[in-house]
């Protein structure tokens, strides 16, 4: 699998977010997706952006236009060094929140990506990676 190219943004500011969407919907387009495709992933990125400023105290986003062969592909990978998730599984629980929304932030993510990497450790930040293929 080779990557095309790569960009790196802070998610500061829900500002940060905004420009998270908006760039991630570029690069979608750039891909060749569908709208249906754009919106999946501009939706996933979204949320996992808010869950990086909100939850992580900020961190950084990075961007990959993928190629594997015949498939084209984006991958966006969220770090942040806040207090991690105790219980990972607990987390990805449609109706789990810990900020008073409807808990479907992480596990709508992963339904909306072909692929979903989380690794979040107490004390140590999380990182969650999610691709989307077309």
């Amino acid at each position: 699998m080779a990557v095309l190219r790569d960009e790196q943004k802070q998610v500061r500011s829900q500002q940060d977010v905004v420009a998270v969407r908006q760039i991630v919907r570029e690069w979608a387009v750039y891909a060749g997706f569908s709208l249906v495709d754009q919106t999946k992933i501009v939706t996933a990125a979204s949320e996992l952006a808010r869950n990086t400023l909100t939850h992580g105290g900020g961190g950084m986003v990075r961007l990959e236009a993928l190629n594997d062969g015949s498939r084209r592909g984006l991958r966006i990978v969220f770090e942040d060094s806040g207090p991690g998730i105790p219980d990972v599984e607990q987390a990805l629980r449609d109706g789990f929140t810990t900020a008073g929304g409807l808990g479907l932030g992480l596990g709508g993510a992963k339904r909306l990506s072909s692929e979903f990497e989380i690794d979040s450790r107490p004390g140590q930040g999380t990182r969650v990676a999610i691709t989307r293929w077309r």
